[in-house]
């Protein structure tokens, strides 16, 4: 538990009866404020930052006062108020006026690791690193153009990635963890960096003066069960999410079922049916896209109501898409526009903003009468159909050069807007009774997104193999996400971003089924451009492969429910990384493995053409799944052949028999 008390004259922060920070009137301030303007480029979701620091000044102490519970840090510019709750402890600012820039220095060390800023798919140990906390588009035309023309002259290192400067990510949070078992979280919604590249300091900037929190815990288990008391934990899903395979599917209702028999008649065991162009496609220079009307195309898929019921009644469940922008040659943006519901430009038009080739509205909001307005489209148009579940996607466009019904400050509100964006599908699905039978799925976040959203997918991946975009790519997403308190992550089988050459092999999609089957879902995607893409049923090898590794996922019913579960209570990822429970070095070091709840380890195979993994195993006692040799620890070579992923059982766990009989059926 932490206290404050007075040593001489410095306010000494104590755990358990042990000094773990002081703060002495007479010695530097770790607190630095001052003044500054950022300019924004926005194109395509994707940002360009400029910043002009104007001041930056030391806040002198001039005080200290404590009580058991509390504290309070007089300054030259302000106070600083200090609360305790168990092992968090909170700071809030008063004052500071004319101040919009803030940077406290925290110690660290050359031995420190460090997680989290959000979901970061090329990295998971961020030392050495600085991170940009602003929501953005993560995949952007230019990272395409480059892959295709390396490819076409015959450039493919895979390894390779790019420069984490440029850096961008659809779910950013100005959280962290480090492997000194202590957590930073700020309650700031203006961007904001995390500077971990040099040794003995870490330094966190914002962009406003705004509260934080510093939490401690005795295990890592502990920690994120403290931090997730303050952003928040995910319900438990719904019981049909575990049985099988939800096909990604697209192109009408025949095509619809079509697939599905197909399915069923390899003896996939399909739990779903994700169709995506429910409301319509639009085909564009990019691929296979979507017409933003949140209506059922009848034309497209008659008779889909009928069907829902149809399928249901065999436990397959259909889930749809929904976004917040507007398509804007369709009705519900006219009904939508003339009621005022959209964020407008500085001259009072409805701002459109480009999508790969076409423009669109964004709903406000901020305003009320428009988040009950799309909240009952939700309710009326895809629930009351019977959808099951959606991908509630975007989140990340909002403009700092728009104008809200709210009057406030974009650039304070952008990062905020898929936590928003979470939380209206999350009351229309209470709204309606429905919560712990619909999912939806989120693709960007913020602080709150925990809260709100059911579950998380990492995309959209590149359909290949490469170390930052493609495959490789998911297991650090989850496993930072993990880390700053968001424990039920999921990605495309397959991946999605495909063009011209970028293009899904079979190789590819098998080992993607491969590492999704350990995941709370299983679950595919076309990929934007379905013709160039391998799919769920591209050839009997890929249908028989399907088959094994969905009832696989099943088999794991039991035990996922039971870690997802044990995520909603406490806090802590059914996706999690090895120094959760492993206090190794390599544990900390590892960015392509993970433990799937406590007894399990994955270790995906990440590279193309590959019948062997290097896996490391941490300090325990290990079955292979496939040979049931037992291993003690340590880096081996194990045999791993389409069908074969590196999977490994804490031995004396109940689930290695479920695994057994399912992997031999």
């Amino acid at each position: 538990m932490l206290k404050f008390s007075i040593n001489e004259r410095a306010l000494v922060i104590e755990r358990n009866g042990v000094a773990v920070y002081s703060v002495d009137p007479y010695k530097p301030s770790a607190l630095e404020v001052g003044k500054g303007e950022n300019t924004y480029k926005m194109s395509h979701g994707s940002f360009k930052i400029s910043e002009q620091i104007t001041e930056r000044v030391k806040a002198k102490i001039t005080s200290v006062f404590a009580e058991e519970n509390s504290a309070v840090i007089e300054t030259n510019y302000g106070k600083i108020s200090l609360t305790v709750d168990g092992e968090n402890l909170r700071a809030d600012f008063e004052g500071f006026d004319g101040f919009n820039r803030m940077w406290l220095t925290l110690p660290s060390s050359a031995d420190e690791f460090v997680y989290g800023s959000g979901e970061v798919f090329s990295e998971f140990n961020l030392k050495g690193k600085k991170a940009n906390v602003w929501v953005a588009e993560h995949i952007n035309a230019l990272q395409i153009g480059k892959k295709l023309v390396k490819q076409v002259v015959g450039i493919k290192n895979a390894k390779k990635s790019q420069a984490f400067k440029n850096y961008e990510t659809y779910y950013a949070q100005p959280t962290f963890i480090s492997s000194k078992k202590y957590f930073f979280h700020s309650l700031c919604t203006a961007r904001s960096e995390l500077d971990f590249t040099a040794d003995n300091v870490t330094v966190i900037k914002t962009d406003e003066i705004a509260p934080f929190y510093i939490g401690f815990g005795d295990s890592f288990e502990e920690l994120l069960g403290n931090l997730t008391s303050i952003v928040g934990r995910q319900p438990e899903l719904p019981d049909w999410v575990y049985d099988g395979h939800i096909l990604g599917i697209q192109g009408g209702t025949d095509i619809m079922l079509s697939k599905i028999q197909t399915a069923l008649n390899h003896n996939i065991p399909v739990n779903g049916a994700w169709i995506q162009d429910w409301e319509g496609r639009r085909v564009t220079a990019v691929g296979k896209q979507l017409f933003w009307n949140w209506e059922w195309d009848k034309e497209l898929y008659p008779g889909l109501d009928e069907k829902i019921k149809e399928l249901g009644e065999k436990g397959i469940k259909v889930l749809g898409y929904i976004n917040p922008f507007l398509a804007v040659e369709k009705p519900l943006y006219k009904e939508a526009s003339e009621k005022g519901y959209t964020v407008k430009n500085k001259d009072g038009e409805d701002y459109y903003v480009t999508i790969t080739t076409f423009p669109a509205a964004m709903l406000d909001l901020t305003n009320p009468d428009a988040w009950e307005w799309i909240k009952n489209v939700i309710k009326k148009n895809m629930i009351e159909l019977g959808f099951a579940g959606w991908m509630a996607d975007f989140g990340e466009y909002l403009p700092t050069d728009c104008v809200l019904y709210s009057g406030e400050d974009p650039e304070l509100v952008h990062n905020t807007w898929p936590a928003r964006w979470a939380q209206v599908n999350r009351e229309a699905v209470e709204e309606a009774g429905k919560l712990g039978e619909i999912m939806f799925f989120t693709r960007a976040g913020y602080s709150n997104t925990p809260r709100y959203s059911t579950m998380m997918w990492c995309g959209d991946n590149h359909t290949d193999f490469s170390i930052d975009f493609g495959l490789p790519s998911v297991i650090p997403a989850m496993l930072t996400l993990s880390c700053c308190g968001f424990g039920l992550s999921h990605s495309d089988v397959g991946g999605y971003t495909s063009f011209f050459n970028l293009k899904r092999s079979e190789e590819l999609y098998m080992r993607w089924c491969e590492m999704n089957a350990f995941t709370p879902v299983l679950r595919g995607h076309e990929g934007l451009n379905p013709d160039l893409n391998a799919q769920h049923d591209a050839s009997e090898a890929v249908l028989n492969h399907n088959a094994k590794m969905a009832r696989l996922h099943k088999a794991l019913k039991p035990y996922l429910k039971e870690a997802v579960k044990y995520n909603a209570e406490n806090g802590v990822a059914v996706v999690r990384p090895l120094f959760f429970h492993y206090d190794e070095k390599e544990a900390f070091e590892e960015a392509h493995e993970y433990l799937l709840g406590r007894g399990i380890l994955v270790a995906p195979v990440i590279r193309p053409n590959t019948l062997t993994r290097e896996v490391y195993l941490p300090k325990d006692n290990w079955v292979h799944l496939w040979s049931g040799k037992e291993y003690k620890g340590g880096k081996i070579t194990v045999n791993s052949p389409l069908g074969e992923p590196p999977v490994f059982i804490r031995k004396g766990a109940p689930v290695l028999e479920a695994l057994k009989g399912a992997k031999n059926a």
